[in-house]
Parts: C-alpha cells; sequence; structure tokens
C-alpha cells in the first residue's frame, strides 16, 4: 500500500518559504524534531497541543517567526528560560546552527526528552540544563535570553537578571503585552520594544517584546 503523504510537511515548507528560511537545510530535522515531540507527547505530556499537523504551525512556524524580528539583536550565546519541550530553543538552534544555545527547564520528564532530542537530531551547539533559572550559574552570560512560556515580563527579567550580559537582550515571546506588565518591568532595563511577529498558517496574534540590558 503507498504510504499517504503528510500535508503537514507541505505546510512547514510554505512557512519556511515565507519566513526566507533555507528549507532544504531545516526541513527533515525540523519535521524529525516535531515526530519524536509528538511521539513522546502521548507518554509525557509535554505540551498541550496533540496534533502533530497542528504542532508544525504552533511550535516549529511560532518558534522560528522571530527571527526576522532579530537582525539588529547580536547573539552568539542564547538562553531559552521555561524551554519546556525546546521551544522555541531547539527549532532556532536548527536555523542558526552558529549559536551556543542552551534549554534550561526544572521540569524532569521534559529535560529528558530535551536530552533525547539533542542526540537524535546531533545538537552539539544546544546544552541542556536541568533546573530553575534562579539555580543555573552559566561560566559566563548569554547575550539574549528568550522565553515562550515564562509568565508575567517583570517576573521574566528578575528572575534571570544575573544571567544576562551588559548590553544584552531579553526576548519574551507574547500574545501582546499589556498595561500592567509594561508598569511592572524593572527600572534598570530600556523600554520595551514591541515586534508583531506574523506566523506562517496562524490566526492569531503574536508579538516579540525585546527588552535591552544598559
Amino acid at each position: 500500500m503507498k504510504k499517504t503523504a503528510d500535508p503537514s510537511a507541505a505546510t512547514l515548507e510554505r512557512g519556511l518559504q515565507e519566513l526566507e528560511l533555507d528549507c532544504g537545510a531545516l526541513h527533515a530535522p525540523l519535521m524529525r524534531y516535531r515526530d519524536e515531540l509528538a511521539h513522546w507527547n502521548a507518554a509525557y505530556n509535554l505540551t498541550a497541543v496533540r496534533d502533530p499537523a497542528e504542532m508544525v504551525t504552533r511550535h516549529l512556524l511560532d518558534s522560528l517567526a522571530l527571527l526576522p524580528a532579530l537582525h539588529d539583536v547580536p547573539i552568539t550565546r542564547l538562553l531559552d528560560v521555561g524551554s519546556g519541550a525546546g521551544l522555541p530553543g531547539i527549532p532556532l538552534a536548527l536555523a542558526r546552527p552558529e549559536w551556543h544555545v542552551t534549554v534550561l527547564d526544572s521540569n524532569g520528564k521534559k529535560a529528558r526528552f530535551l536530552r533525547h532530542a539533542v542526540r537524535t537530531l546531533a545538537l552539539a551547539h544546544v546544552e541542556v540544563v536541568e533546573a530553575r533559572a534562579e539555580a543555573h550559574a552559566p561560566a559566563e552570560p548569554y547575550d539574549a535570553i528568550v522565553s515562550r512560556a515564562f509568565g508575567a515580563l517583570g517576573e521574566f527579567i528578575t528572575a534571570t537578571a544575573d544571567l544576562l550580559a551588559p548590553g544584552g537582550h531579553w526576548l519574551a515571546m507574547k500574545g501582546r503585552l499589556d498595561d500592567n506588565e509594561r508598569a511592572a518591568i524593572p527600572p534598570f532595563v530600556s523600554e520595551p520594544r514591541v515586534v508583531r511577529l506574523p506566523v506562517p498558517g496562524l490566526r492569531e496574534e503574536r508579538h516579540l517584546v525585546i527588552v535591552r540590558r544598559p
């Protein structure tokens, strides 16, 4: 019997082209990562998104959509805090192999999956840390710290302040930034810059909040 083509593969291809990313280099490893995530999710409940096809849009393309907004943010070392199943850290690491990416999560099940994904995808430039942000002690600070699900922006900045290098950037992925969150931002950082993120195939608001440390 002929195997039915996976329509989500075409969804990913179109999305990568729309984001102007290298589909030839990224398509296969991203689909492999999605397949591993879907397989582990059945037993470990890593994400509320259960449909593998939906994972392409809501996880892979949603994570990669922030790249066009980072053209003026210099990054060599990136920390993904509260990475969960590796989002956005692993898709970003696949798209930017020149970055050293640390994916951090305190949940043991999620950290086990992260280690498995790093081994399976041969991501030598990705480090997995099983810890809370407050307990993480890297050898050197990060140029940028990203989070997709940390919570309030002020808490994100405060909890990771010791991990970011001077002149570095916090990158908070959000639906939107409300006035209460803006008012709670610590005074020692820059005024936030909010960039709308068009996610291919997703009809929901997505924004990247960029805050610079002086």
